[in-house]
Order: C-alpha cells, then structure tokens, then sequence
C-alpha cells in the first residue's frame, strides 16, 4: 500500500516542519526591555530577542500572563544601577504564568504543554517580561485549574516573600499570634493568609479599602492605620511581626509588640533598635551588593546592644521548591488568593507601569500575553 506510506511520510515531514518552526520561533521572541533607566516611557517592545540556550535543570516557559512587583518598577527606574548598567537593555519581570515549552537537560519535573506558574530570585538577570522566559525547575510548579493564568501569575513572587519570612524565618506554628504590618498589600495579603493556614492566630495593619479584604482573608483583627492609633489598637504581644512597609513608625511599632524572643521581620531597612540582635546571613549581603548600589552601608546595623530581647531580619524572596509546593495546594484550594485589579496586554506595558506608579490602580496589575 504505497499510497499509506507516502502519507505517513507526509505526517512525519509535516511535524518535523512544525517542531522546526516552532524551534526557530523560540530561538528569539519579543521581550519587554529597559534599553535605558528612567520612567515608564523608557520602555520598549522589541520584536527578535534572543533566547538562550537552556542550561541544565531549567525549563522554557511560554508566557501567558505576568505580574507587576514594585521591584520591576525600582529596577526600571536604575535600582542597582552599578550592577545593571553595563548590561542593557535588560528584561525585568518576576511572577509568571504560562505553559513548557521545553526543558533543559535534568528538568524531570515537567512535560512540554504542561501549565505553570513560578517566579525568579531577585537577582535575576532575564526577566519574565518576555514571551519565552527561562527558569529553573525549582522556580515553577504546576498551575492550578481552578486560577486563570493571570490569577496565577499574581500569587507567586509576593507568597514566596511572605513564605521566607514567615516559615524560614519566624518557623511560625499552630496557636502563635502574628502581627502583618501592612496587610492590604500582595505580600501583606499573602502572609495573612499563610499565617492562618498554620493555625496562627493574625492581625494586620492595612488602609480603609483594604479592611474587608483582610477579614476575609482570616485575620481576626483588621487595624486601619488611617482612622486609628496603631499602636494601641494593637493588643498584646506577638510572635512574629511582618511588616511590609518598614519606615520608622512602623518598625517601632512592631518590635514593642514582640514577646521575647519574637522576630521583628522587615521588607525595608532602617534603622533598628538596640535591644535587637540583627540576622543578616551572607547570602543577604551578596544580594543587596549585588542588585543594590552600596551607597548605603549595611555594616553599622551590625552594632547593637548585648542587651538582647529579640530578632531583627531583613527578608526578600528567594526560590522554595517546598515553599512554593505549598503556596500551590492552598491557591488551588482557594485558600491562598490574590486578587487582580486590572490586566493590561503585554503592548500596553507603558501605561500599566504608569498606573502602578502613580498608584491609578490601588491592586495587583497584571500582564498578558496573547
């Protein structure tokens, strides 16, 4: 039967074109890229970036959606300028959302097709701002059904932050009191949620727009910083104090709550208190020399009184393999969400900077890729 083979070569020469075209296509793609440090308008959608090769353990994923972090705008606006500079343009992103496209050498963990969410360390160089992006397998796990990819892509890099300082750090467990200082924010929100799905018991900080959507999260107590005295509405001591804003206010505020032996946690910072012992692990150091300009020196928080009563830490994200595991079973159950405020499409990126840094859009703002 002649006329059977010839058509089974045709279906083998047909997918061997596809599979080579869709090669090709990934060997470049178009990229959100900072080609200068400056405003929301200095970014450009370019057509024709390269795509590296995959290394070892990393996974090629096709983006669907990304979200926008505050570290994307800082680091389009120059933060660690010494570090970046000589490497422009550069692609930011950190959260996103997508399928496998493929996967490097050692990456068992997933099938092409499959869909995923994940977000990058801090420091890394390529972002997500791109139709292809490139992490390692222990950045990403599988998506949940139940969120839509730009829902997905809202949840990583923010619970992952909150994750670190709550479990890595705190190892918070079942009947503790924590305090989230800045609750209506995304990794506010997360560790809320994170907080009571361990049992504690939570109250947070957060404006008046945000109070609902604390309570619902559940936390027992919600305290809107606008219309009352943080400080004295807040009862009792605490465990473990996330706070998400820290300016001196704030950080005052949480560590006279703490119990003995609590830690203070902060996303920023400043100066910390005497009675403080400060965590500040190598790796820490390597990462602020690394993304930050050294113009602030980290070194003289490191003297502090022997009069010791509780821990001070500097917390940032970093990649969890077990973290994000967990963060992915309770998004998938409900139990872990955050919400979007607005999409934008990936063209539109410009005014989607613009809307988070004039604060027109109070929620997480999302990406999407067509």
């Amino acid at each position: 039967m002649w006329w059977r083979a010839a058509r089974a070569r045709r279906r083998i020469a047909g997918a061997r074109t596809a599979s080579t075209a869709a090669a090709a296509a990934e060997k470049s793609c178009r990229a959100v890229v900072v080609p200068r440090f400056g405003g929301p308008e200095v970014l450009e959608v370019r057509q024709g970036v390269p795509v590296p090769d995959l290394k070892p353990g990393q996974v090629l994923v096709r983006a669907r959606a990304v979200s926008i972090n505050p570290l994307d705008l800082r680091m389009r606006s120059g933060y660690g300028r010494s570090i970046f500079e000589p490497i422009l343009p550069l692609i930011i992103g950190r959260d996103i959302s997508g399928e496998v496209a493929a996967t490097g050498t050692s990456a068992s963990l997933f099938t092409i097709g499959q869909e995923v969410f994940g977000a990058l360390h801090p420091t890394a160089i390529r972002g997500t701002y791109t139709d292809y992006a490139i992490l390692s397998q222990d950045e990403l796990t599988p998506k949940p059904s139940t969120l839509t990819h730009a829902e997905a892509s809202a949840i990583p890099f923010a619970a992952l932050t909150a994750w670190r300082a709550l479990y890595g750090t705190a190892r918070i467990s079942e009947g503790q009191r924590v305090l989230v200082i800045g609750g209506g924010g995304a990794v506010g929100l997360s560790a809320v949620q994170l907080a009571v799905a361990a049992g504690c018991s939570v109250s947070a900080t957060c404006g008046t727009q945000s109070i609902e959507q604390v309570l619902s999260a559940g936390a027992e107590k919600a305290i809107d910083y606008t219309a009352e005295d943080t400080e004295s509405a807040v009862k009792g001591k605490f465990d473990a104090v996330l706070d998400t804003i820290g300016v001196p206010e704030t950080e005052r505020v949480g560590i006279n709550v703490l119990r003995r032996g609590g830690h203070y946690m902060t996303l920023q910072i400043s100066a910390p208190s005497s009675r403080l012992t400060i965590f500040y692990f190598m790796d820490a150091i390597l990462y602020r020399s690394y993304i930050c300009d050294l113009s602030y020196c980290v070194f003289e928080m490191l003297s502090c009184s022997s009069n010791v009563t509780s821990d001070y830490w500097w917390t940032y994200m970093r990649a969890d393999a077990e973290g994000l595991h967990e963060i992915q079973r309770l998004s998938g159950a409900g139990k872990l969400q955050i919400p979007v405020e607005k999409t934008f499409p990936v063209c539109q990126v410009r005014e989607a900077h613009e809307a988070k840094e004039k604060r027109l859009v109070p929620g997480k703002v999302v990406l999407e890729f067509d």
